[in-house]
């Protein structure tokens, strides 16, 4: 963790200028900053949660679900704007080969949902 020094301002001395650390074995690095940064957290950026359950999609939706409007296809986005796709662990073989028509089942499927649906991507 790296702390802002006196005369950054107007970042305050001792405040947190950017820190890394890993989850999940993925190292990750977040910055702060008291500029004005003429920009907000939008779909360019998320994070993936892959879940083996529907017990798993069900926790991570009801826990990073803070606007139910940007609800789509497995994207929430939570309570700082931030997006996050959950996703079974599944989907790659759900919408991956060579079967086009199955590919256009499960897409038709997953386009009708908010939050994924295990049974219902597989019944597809």
């Amino acid at each position: 963790m790296a702390r802002y020094p006196a005369g950054m301002e107007p970042d305050r001395e001792g405040t947190v200028m950017f820190a890394d650390f890993m989850i999940g074995g993925t190292w990750m690095a977040a910055m702060d900053s008291a500029h004005e940064h003429g920009f907000s957290f939008n779909e360019a950026i998320s994070l993936m949660i892959n879940c083996d359950t529907q017990e798993e999609i069900d926790y991570f939706w009801e826990k990073l679900s803070a606007m139910p409007e940007a609800e789509q296809c497995g994207w929430v986005r939570d309570q700082y704007g931030l997006s996050w796709q959950i996703s079974p662990t599944i989907m790659g073989d759900l919408l991956g080969g060579s079967d086009r028509e199955k590919l256009a089942r499960v897409t038709q499927v997953m386009l009708q949902m908010k939050k994924l649906d295990i049974e219902k991507l597989k019944s597809a």
